[in-house]
């Protein structure tokens, strides 16, 4: 059998290259015993995947794939895992397996009892839905502070304007975040509106959430780091009775390589706070890239 493959977006200004964001990863998975192919990002997103796949070698057999790049919306991820398929390339996380992982209703029902309580709809990129529209969707969360985001991300950077809501039976205000951040997200908005319960987490000095980011490889965790975006220098320590409960869901949701991102409520309790599929989550600087291109060499 071919060893496996690891895919990495390409320079824009080199091709034949890697993404210099991705250079280490592609170095580590060479020195792991993988092959590295570039694929274009851009073309992907623009729907030309016979394009975006054309530095990939074609397999005579069936050679095992993983992405480690750049978030690829779920309909466009279909469209390449078909379309390298054609080329004799598998790849190991299949469209039904991303889409559970990278979309918050595929991975919810999993992590129910250890995530903030939330309710979505799907909508459309552009459509500005009323205040009927939005009463209907959050009336089962009850009042309370509340976040707002699509199925994947949220707009945490305009906190206020296009996040967080003070009390969510305040259908007026919430409609009104939520028009904005689905104006924000213009075409990029995943899926549709996400409204999540809020819930305090301890935060530093300077008032950052301090998150730690597990990567799992077929079930297992094969790497603990602080999410990107924790502070410089920063340590968080999540407690192995934490890791084996958080654990037990990710073999459940079955997807084969995933991130869980955890934070300490105020209360004491760790609480996952985003699930995503491991392929297209950022790897803090800081962080030796080899751990985690040894566990995908092997988890094939």
């Amino acid at each position: 059998m071919a060893s496996p493959l690891l895919l990495v977006p390409s320079d824009p200004l080199a091709p034949r290259a890697p993404d210099e964001h991705f250079a280490r990863e592609a170095d580590a998975a060479r020195l792991a015993g993988m092959e590295v192919a570039v694929v274009d990002h851009d073309a992907i997103l623009a729907g030309d995947v016979r394009a975006a796949v054309r530095r990939v070698p074609a397999s005579d057999g069936e050679q095992a794939a993983w992405y480690r790049g750049w978030m690829i919306p779920f309909a466009a991820y279909a469209r390449l895992d078909a379309e390298l398929g054609t080329r004799g390339v598998r790849m190991v996380t299949d469209s039904t397996a991303y889409r559970s992982a990278h979309e918050l209703p595929g991975w919810y029902g999993t992590f129910a009892d250890l995530t903030p309580a939330s309710v979505w709809s799907p909508w459309e990129a552009g459509r500005m839905p009323t205040s009927a529209d939005v009463g209907a969707l959050t009336g089962t969360l009850g009042g309370g502070p509340g976040v707002v985001k699509d199925y994947v991300k949220s707009r945490k950077h305009e906190w206020h304007e296009a996040c967080f809501v003070p009390d969510l039976a305040d259908v007026t205000t919430t409609t009104r975040v939520i028009r904005r951040m689905i104006e924000l997200q213009g075409d990029d908005l995943a899926g549709g509106i996400v409204a999540r319960a809020f819930e305090q987490f301890t935060q530093d000095a300077d008032g950052h959430t301090l998150e730690a980011r597990i990567w799992w490889v077929r079930g297992s965790a094969v790497l603990i780091a602080p999410h990107p975006d924790t502070p410089a220098g920063t340590t968080v320590d999540v407690p192995t009775a934490v890791c084996d409960a958080v654990g037990a869901s990710v073999r459940a949701l079955g997807a084969p390589f995933v991130t869980t991102d955890l934070a300490l409520r105020s209360d004491g309790v760790w609480r996952v706070i985003e699930v995503g599929d491991g392929q297209v989550s950022d790897l803090p600087a800081a962080e030796d890239p080899g751990r985690l291109m040894r566990a995908l060499a092997a988890g094939y």
